[in-house]
């Protein structure tokens, strides 16, 4: 059974440690607990890892944001995984710092990622929203989401990268509900 992990992100250093790159975060963490390492591929780099006899294809898009849609779709059919079988990790300004929110399906929530990968597939693929939280002046949510986190972040940060790999995981062991029940309200 195979499964693709895509983690949203935006590719080149300017964007290392920021905000709305923490999809390509958990996916760096994942793929170096399983001691394997990315290559550049079509659309995107590319890891593999097994997990009890299932494939996990990790994703990290070359597309930039707003067209996520294309690797995703791109990788889904070059590998017949299904779109149940896709999990898509993005940043939430809605969600506190750190709080991570597992769905189903669902509408994009105003993410120009999620909002291009539904354009082109549809809506009903599982996605991992990790909270970044708000904290921003009016009119700075750009310069909010596409800025670094700080120590103070990091710290927080950290050990929640690990239950997202857990929740990861989960998800291809157990499905969507279990995972949703057992993770979503922690």
């Amino acid at each position: 059974m195979k499964y693709l992990i895509t983690g949203l992100g935006n590719i080149g250093s300017e964007y290392d440690n920021t905000r709305h790159n923490i999809g390509f975060k958990v996916l760096d963490a994942l793929a170096k607990a399983s001691n394997t390492v990315f290559t550049d591929s079509r659309y995107g780099a590319i890891a593999k890892i097994s997990v009890k006899g299932r494939t996990l294809i990790l994703l990290k898009p070359s597309t930039y944001m707003n067209l996520s849609g294309n690797a995703v779709r791109y990788w889904l059919q070059k590998e017949s995984i299904p779109n149940e079988n896709l999990l898509v990790i993005v940043d939430d300004l809605a969600l506190p710092l750190g709080q991570l929110r597992l769905k189903e399906k669902g509408s994009p929530g105003g993410h120009n990622g999620l909002a291009h990968i539904s354009q082109l597939i549809g809506q009903n693929f599982a996605r991992l929203r990790f909270g970044i939280g708000n904290e921003f002046p009016k009119g700075g949510q750009v310069d909010y989401v596409l800025g670094k986190f700080s120590s103070e972040e990091g710290n927080i940060i950290a050990p929640r990268l690990d239950v997202a790999k857990e929740i990861i995981t989960s998800f291809c062991l157990a499905g969507a509900a279990r995972t949703m029940t057992q993770y979503n309200n922690k």
